[in-house]
């Protein structure tokens, strides 16, 4: 059941169409992913759907609800996770939750979200005195205090070190298991692909696709990209290719002094003739990968532009 539709949504900005008949639908206790590169209208639209923009036309539901006529009401079931600059550096964290939880009639039990988000062993920590990464926890357990239905996480892991980014990870699939719906954005593509339940690409204001993970990388291609490298220099790599060029499983190839690239349909099998004849021949090959395509290159395919963190 859809517990965010979002139809026809537009916003300008004097001569700026910042976003132009975006829509979509969100499913309860979905990791709902929306990505793309700056200035796409991605922000713009988090924040309507939040309630802090107001559309210039186009309709937004929550749980069936609509802001201009229940937004009291709609405010009780959403979460959004204030920026780290919003938070009350001077207060513990244990008071940041007791001064969130009092805004709203019903909350989470700080202690609770303390659990959740990791920060029972800081709780009496002024926040001043928090690395980035528990700051992030801390503006996630802000947005989770009301015990909202749907949470609202713009980049959470930005400028995060790789193991900060993954405790946000861990939350954010506990939210899933406690059938919480989150919207996401973020800016890296292998956190948008480990999340997320559907991933939503938009650029220049409007969605230019939308779906699981997996399909959006099926709908690229079947091929696959196999790398080799060959001990015995250029030469072997230059007879492996003219051999893998008359295998009905590889679509190209490209050759680069001792690397061979094919792009083959089945790679293990087009691996198989490769080896029968490196191995007729005695070439040695001492690298071998297979490169399965990923949530860059889908945007990269879609929006035509490269994406950087």
């Amino acid at each position: 059941m859809a517990i965010l539709e979002v139809k026809n949504l537009r916003k300008a900005f004097g001569a700026v169409q910042a976003v132009e008949e975006i829509s979509f639908s969100v499913e309860s206790g979905e990791v709902f992913t929306i990505i793309g590169p700056n200035g796409a209208g991605k922000t713009t639209t988090l924040e309507m759907i939040e309630g802090m923009q107001t559309p210039d036309g186009g309709s937004i539901s929550i749980n069936g609800m609509k802001w201009d006529k229940e937004a009291d009401r709609i405010k009780t079931i959403i979460g959004v996770q204030p920026q780290s600059s919003a938070l009350f550096d001077l207060l513990t964290v244990e008071e940041n939750l007791d001064l969130f939880a009092s805004f709203y009639p019903r909350s989470k039990h700080p202690s609770e979200v303390l659990e959740m988000i990791n920060l029972t062993d800081h709780r009496r920590k002024n926040v001043k005195s928090l690395s980035g990464g528990q700051r992030q926890r801390l503006a996630i357990g802000l947005a989770m205090i009301s015990d909202p239905q749907i949470i609202f996480l713009d980049e959470p892991t930005t400028g995060l070190d790789p193991q900060a980014r993954r405790n946000i990870w861990d939350i954010v699939l506990k939210l899933k298991e406690l059938g919480k719906t989150t919207i996401l954005t973020t800016h890296y593509m292998e956190e948008a692909e480990k999340l997320s339940d559907r991933v939503c690409i938009v650029d220049q204001g409007k969605v230019v696709t939308l779906d699981t993970p997996a399909n959006l990388i099926d709908s690229l291609t079947k091929e696959r990209e196999v790398r080799l490298h060959f001990q015995d220099g250029e030469a072997a790599a230059l007879e492996t290719e003219q051999v893998a060029k008359n295998d009905a499983t590889v679509v190209r190839t490209e050759l680069e002094g001792s690397s061979l690239k094919l792009w083959s349909v089945r790679p293990e099998e087009t691996l198989y003739g490769v080896f029968g004849f490196t191995k007729e021949r005695g070439y040695r090959v001492e690298q071998v990968s297979i490169r399965e395509m990923s949530l860059e290159d889908v945007f990269i395919a879609f929006t035509g532009k490269e994406w950087r963190d």
